[in-house]
């Protein structure tokens, strides 16, 4: 009888977010990423509820890279009885602990200041996991070298290559019984300045597929002219510019473009310019151990950091808002759902000399998107706050190809996959590059739903 593999959707399927993919066979179990659910309500309280297979039944967690839509989750599945492995490059392993560490830490104050403050419908509130569940967590970590192939099972092998997105990000390649299964990751973009070109696969029998840009292109829009702009306008209006940042290449990535405006004379080499996200400031030192991940010299990283000031305390942050005169501040996290940047919103977001300049992805139901969209009021702290101040969008600065560059990024599989995944996208982007992928001769892509399982027929395992 032929074996099938089993695979179940438990994440980042019609959504961006929570990212999870089960591969079960007879006598292995894999999970792929193990993300946390971000945005709208729904969502969120997918991570209260069990999953629909036993997390003790997991052998190993492979995990893409170390953004929280794709790591967030494994306290968790920790909790739930996962006793196995977790794989991921060196530089992966080091960011999932700083970002589940960060994660902890907020859940723990944000559910203290909601029993504090009395705006809680639950009795007590809890976090979803705590540090001491971190611990558990990392104990379990295990690096692995990028562009190795590594024996899983007796059928089945795996191998991480270098994905850009982020440092240490991969795509995912397993060879069970002779079919390759592709997992796309978080797909970075070519001409990155930090992060050198993704890599391509050249075969894929089933390709599992981001699509967060699916049904858009990226603008040219020119990232230092806009910055300068901006940086220079709040200037004249002796305000405050805050940039909610990802930690992690997104807060780096800014941080090189001011510092290069520094350098140019663009922008005045008095005005003081803020890191504070303590995530950002860990991550930093990520990019100064592996500089075989990304292009910055060790003496690019020396000065940039030089010239910008990383904040360390909580109480720095509160010096900064008492600073007169105008100042750059980035912050976490980068889509406003939590982290120091509520802290400076809350006092500035209601000052029309303030600009809050988002820098990235707002998946839908985060204040990011509220902001976007236009909202007049936003939700924090257990209160309403009115938004005067102008909100404005870097375009072109995202970690993820756009429509033209995932099609580019597959353009070296030798044969068409018998089926392409669409996951890791909101519907509409994932519909609309399946339909311009099923416009590709031979090509087969479906958006599965959540919680959906599909198998795969393997013919007979050895």
């Amino acid at each position: 009888m032929p074996d099938n593999l089993q695979i179940h959707f438990l994440g980042a399927s019609g959504t961006v977010t929570g990212s999870k993919f089960l591969l079960k066979l007879p006598d292995v179990t894999i999970l792929v990423d193990c993300g946390l659910f971000q945005g709208i309500k729904k969502l969120r309280e997918l991570n209260w509820q069990q999953l629909p297979i036993k997390a003790s039944d997991i052998d190993i967690v492979l995990l893409t890279h170390g953004h929280l839509d794709h790591t967030g989750f494994l306290p968790r599945l920790v909790n739930m009885g996962f006793r196995g492995t977790v794989w991921g490059t060196a530089p992966t392993l080091e960011i999932a602990e700083i970002i589940l560490r960060d994660s902890a830490k907020i859940q723990e104050e944000d559910a203290e200041r909601a029993n504090k403050g009395g705006y809680t419908k639950h009795k007590p509130a809890l976090p979803l996991y705590n540090t001491k569940d971190v611990e558990k967590t990392v104990r379990l970590f295990s690096k692995i070298v990028e562009d190795e192939w590594i024996t899983i099972h007796k059928s089945m092998k795996v191998r991480f290559l270098y994905n850009g997105h982020i440092i240490g990000a991969t795509f995912i390649e397993l060879d069970v019984a002779g079919k390759r299964i592709v997992f796309s990751g978080d797909i970075g973009r070519n001409n990155d300045p930090l992060l050198r070109d993704p890599k391509k696969p050249e075969k894929a029998d089933f390709l599992f597929l981001e699509s967060t840009y699916g049904g858009r292109y990226h603008t040219n829009e020119n990232i230092a002219v806009k910055l300068e702009q901006v940086i220079n306008e709040t200037i004249q209006l002796n305000g405050t510019l805050i940039i909610p940042s990802f930690a992690v290449e997104r807060a780096q990535l800014l941080m090189y473009f001011i510092w290069q405006l520094y350098r140019q004379n663009k922008i005045p080499r008095s005005l003081p310019v803020f890191l504070d996200s303590p995530m950002g400031a860990a991550a930093l030192d990520i990019f100064k151990r592996y500089h075989e991940w990304h292009k910055l010299s060790e003496k690019d990283c020396n000065q940039m950091t030089e010239r910008i000031r990383v904040v360390e305390s909580f109480r720095e942050t509160w010096e900064i808002i008492d600073l007169p005169g105008p100042k750059v501040i980035i912050a976490g996290s980068g889509m406003v759902t939590g982290g120091r940047v509520l802290t400076y919103l809350q006092q500035y977001i209601g000052k029309p000399e303030t600009t809050v300049l988002l820098a990235g992805y707002q998946a839908e139901g985060t204040r990011g998107r509220q902001l976007l969209d236009g909202a007049e009021e936003i939700k924090f702290f257990g209160k309403y706050f009115p938004v005067k101040a102008r909100i404005d969008m870097l375009q072109g600065l995202s970690g993820h190809a756009d429509q033209s560059e995932l099609i580019e990024w597959i353009s070296n599989i030798d044969k068409p996959p018998q089926e392409t995944y669409l996951i890791h996208g909101e519907s509409h982007a994932s519909d609309i590059l399946r339909v311009k992928l099923n416009d590709l001769p031979g090509w087969n892509a479906v958006t599965p739903e959540l919680f959906e399982i599909r198998e795969i027929n393997l013919g007979s395992v050895p």
